[in-house]
């Protein structure tokens, strides 16, 4: 037990000492000191403090080397403290100060993966999806030979994903809505096709496609009596469509379903005609 009493102690006297170090540190006038400091903090993982000496760096050694690695260690602090958004603004400003300096390939890299880190639930607003997808493409044009082209491709295309779920959703939410205030199954429709127009590789496309043939049959279904037999139409037309594009579709037999009730429907119309 007294063991531990002197080592807890010995630990609290190594802290104190750090800490009186640090506080010197902050009022010292030794920038080339201050400045081995920060990376010294930074190599051990300190970032917080690093990133305090770092920002009076930045100002004070202007116009430097040792300026522009401030700058880019800068944003590394925040960035591994999950301060995305601030760890974004630093790389963005390194890049924009040294656009062909030592660490503009990384810089740029790191602003899209912060601004992808940082992007919220698709149901949420989406304006810094977009704005990280316009950085990760930036550095795709840059850079497309780079080694992290690839990672930086993939994040491009799970931000897609991002804002496909967000129309898929949205169709859905119409679709459910029906007929409540108004013609939701015709939003569903044109929501579901323009995420299709704008993202036609997505993994949500048989999803999509599915929700457009639902609110194309109960368009038909509820639809006044003169314009009935054209939305059945195409609604099989929907169904063909379908068909062809997912044959092996985990949602198959309700497209079946859908297609043999507007059939009959097409069917019983034909005889009324007929014998009228």
């Amino acid at each position: 037990m007294r063991r531990n009493y002197i080592l807890i102690a010995l630990l609290a006297a190594m802290t104190l000492t750090s800490c009186g170090e640090y506080n010197k540190l902050l009022k010292s006038t030794d920038y080339e000191y201050k400045y081995e400091a920060a990376k010294s903090y930074f190599a051990k993982g300190q970032y917080n403090r690093a990133s305090t000496l770092l920002n009076e760096l930045i100002t004070i050694m202007k116009g430097t080397d040792k300026a522009e690695e401030s700058l880019y260690m800068l944003g590394m602090c925040y960035y591994n403290t999950g301060d995305y958004v601030t760890a974004a603004q630093s790389f963005i400003q390194y890049y924009q100060v040294y656009p062909r300096g030592i660490y503009t390939e990384l810089a740029r890299y790191h602003a899209g993966k912060s601004l992808f880190l940082d992007t919220p639930d698709p149901r949420l607003d989406q304006t810094s999806t977009y704005k990280a997808i316009e950085e990760l493409q930036m550095f795709l044009e840059f850079y497309p030979q780079s080694s992290l082209a690839k990672e930086a491709q993939d994040m491009v295309l799970e931000l897609q994903d991002k804002l496909v779920t967000k129309e898929y959703l949205a169709a859905r939410m119409y679709y459910n809505l029906g007929n409540y205030l108004g013609n939701n199954y015709q939003s569903c429709v044109i929501t579901a096709q323009n995420a299709l127009k704008d993202y036609p590789y997505t993994k949500l496309r048989e999803d999509l496609s599915i929700l457009i043939l639902r609110a194309k049959y109960e368009l038909a279904v509820y639809s006044v009596e003169e314009r009935k037999r054209e939305r059945y139409r195409e609604a099989v037309d929907e169904y063909y469509a379908f068909v062809n594009e997912f044959p092996e579709s985990k949602y198959a037999k309700e497209a079946e379903d859908i297609f043999q009730k507007s059939q009959k429907i097409l069917g019983d119309n034909l005889e009324t005609e007929e014998v009228e």
